[in-house]
């Protein structure tokens, strides 16, 4: 019977040098000096108070970084990205092992507003200067909100097309197979009628 060496999975105490930890080429790299050296953050900064009294707030560099390194993860939840903070080395690293509460991810998120329309188009500013960008059509993969004018035009023509198929929800304003009208504004996200 062949003898193998032992597998030791329990916990260890060992020194992690977080600068090795983001490797040059990586995505998580990119956004550390995307968000470092290229963004201007005076926006986000200007929204805090404290220079006189009350708490040291967490950069908003940090946040946005944890952020967006939770989005690339699929991580959408503020409290699994507080424990990703907490738990998973890569997230210590991008985010100098700052671990925020989930309320303080969350409100950073929310309050975001217009912010986040002026960093996108920084980035995307820096990705033309780099030559990552076509000129011709832009399309992001990850989402089908905006996958390009082109595809999403077929699809509106496709869809206005179409009759209307038994068992879908109607439209603000349309009949149902019952001849109920829906006649309330649904909030953002909101797939399906209110509950009468």
């Amino acid at each position: 019977m062949p003898r193998f060496k032992p597998v030791d999975y329990s916990p260890k105490l060992i020194p992690v040098d977080f600068a090795q930890q983001v490797l040059p080429g990586s995505f998580e790299h990119a956004l550390c000096y995307l968000v470092d050296r290229e963004l201007d953050l005076s926006s986000l900064e200007g929204r805090f108070r404290n220079d006189a009294g009350g708490a040291p707030a967490f950069a908003p560099a940090i946040l946005l970084k944890i952020v967006l390194l939770a989005y690339s993860r699929g991580i959408v939840s503020s409290r699994a990205m507080e424990r990703a903070c907490r738990d998973n080395v890569l997230f210590m690293a991008v985010s100098g092992d700052a671990q925020p509460h989930f309320t303080t991810l969350a409100a950073f998120v929310s309050d975001m507003g217009e912010e986040v329309a002026k960093l996108f188009t920084q980035v995307l500013l820096v990705c033309d200067r780099q030559g990552l960008i076509g000129r011709e059509m832009f399309a992001i993969p990850q989402g089908d909100f905006l996958r390009g004018v082109d595809r999403r035009q077929a699809a509106v023509e496709r869809f206005e097309g179409q009759e209307r198929q038994p068992g879908r929800f109607p439209a603000t304003g349309e009949e149902d197979r019952e001849g109920r009208r829906e006649d309330v504004e649904r909030p953002p996200g909101q797939r399906c009628p209110p509950t009468p």
